[in-house]
């Protein structure tokens, strides 16, 4: 009956979970805007300041703060404070591998 088994193994394939679901169309969701993509792509390297992206990157600071509390909420980046200055991070490798491998398919395409 080994034939048979592999007939059943589209059985077993697990059911994604609603919640499952909401936070990888969330993650894709936050990979498919270009500033958002632009503010992983600084921070996989180094922390910085919402200063120092907006400024490194030319936006608004009120843009790049309304962006962290959207990849914030996802767990994507995550901050230190420092007396009254916010340090921005990734949080996520294995989303930011994502970015990485998807920035390097689009650079070698």
């Amino acid at each position: 009956m080994v034939g048979g088994s592999t007939n059943n193994n589209h059985k077993n394939i697990e059911q994604l979970d609603e919640e499952t679901l909401f936070i990888v169309s969330q993650t894709f969701k936050a990979l498919g805007d270009p500033t958002r993509i632009r503010i992983l792509h600084l921070l996989s390297h180094e922390e910085h300041s919402v200063n120092d992206i907006a400024e490194k990157l030319s936006l608004l600071q009120s843009t790049v703060s309304h962006q962290l509390r959207f990849l914030k909420n996802l767990r994507l980046v995550k901050y230190r404070r420092e007396g009254t200055t916010l340090y921005y991070s990734a949080d996520d490798d294995h989303v930011m591998n994502v970015l990485q491998q998807t920035i390097h398919h689009a650079q070698h395409h």
